[in-house]
């Protein structure tokens, strides 16, 4: 498979490197790189903590007001919106560059070759990714991941679906498509635009262990390469999309029913 670069230099603007290494940073700071040192935190916290790391567990769709669900809703209708406001400063970033969305592949011009190579890629990853999971588990490399503890309203579904989607776009636009084009025009190799992404994405997800981490990295290379090969982000949105509505719903309704599937 050929590595190559996707992201031109930078326009007539003549913005210099500072400029642009800053403006990264910020961008990271504001999403992802700060989830990275929350991640890193909470993994220290869970590896002090007394007991095995398998068990104690690790929410990621939780209630914010048990007991109260119009307010409960109000809260991850919210939150959802809110993490999306990085996307927006990228997609802003972009434009401002006279480049925009389309440059990075997201946008609606090639819609079934993304949903097919999307669902492709979730098939493949999506049984991987749970065995992992389970080996790295019973190995006491990670903790038990809860997907969602929802109460059981009328509204569950669809925010757990939202949630799928919002996680998608963050990390595929921002550490897939935003951080490889400014780290080209920075003049980075492919090889260190590569371990820099990846390993960025299994650090925010070090939360979860230390098979979260590796798991991640793993699919984090998988997912450059694509990109690379395609110069287009849709697919890895699509393909996120399903892995996580596959993980949050399949969860909701097998946690408790299947021997197989680990709970706190």
């Amino acid at each position: 498979m050929k590595v190559g670069r996707v992201a031109d230099s930078y326009p007539q603007e003549g913005l210099s490197r500072g400029i642009l290494r800053s403006e990264t940073i910020l961008v990271l700071a504001l999403s992802l790189g700060a989830s990275a040192v929350s991640a890193l935190i909470s993994f220290v916290g869970s590896l002090t903590k007394p007991g095995g790391l398998k068990d104690q567990a690790a929410t990621l769709n939780g209630s914010y007001a048990p007991g109260r669900p119009w307010l409960d809703l109000a809260w991850q209708m919210f939150g959802i919106a809110t993490a999306l406001v990085p996307v927006a400063l990228v997609a802003h970033l972009l434009i401002r560059e006279g480049a925009g969305l389309r440059t990075i592949g997201f946008d609606r011009t090639r819609p079934w070759f993304d949903l097919g190579r999307g669902t492709l890629i979730a098939a493949g990853i999506g049984s991987a990714g749970l065995a992992f999971y389970l080996v790295a588990r019973a190995s006491g490399f990670n903790l038990t991941v809860v997907p969602e503890s929802l109460p059981d309203v009328w509204w569950k579904f669809p925010v757990l679906i939202l949630s799928a989607a919002e996680n998608s776009v963050v990390e595929e636009v921002i550490v897939v498509a935003y951080l490889l084009r400014r780290l080209d025009q920075l003049g980075w190799s492919p090889m260190a635009s590569l371990a820099a992404s990846s390993v960025l994405r299994g650090s925010y997800h070090l939360y979860q262990g230390i098979g979260g981490f590796i798991g991640n990295m793993v699919m984090g290379v998988v997912f450059v390469l694509l990109y690379r090969r395609w110069g287009r982000v849709g697919p890895l949105v699509v393909a996120h999309t399903l892995l996580d509505i596959g993980a949050f719903v399949g969860y909701a309704l097998l946690a408790g029913k299947v021997d197989w599937l680990p709970t706190p």
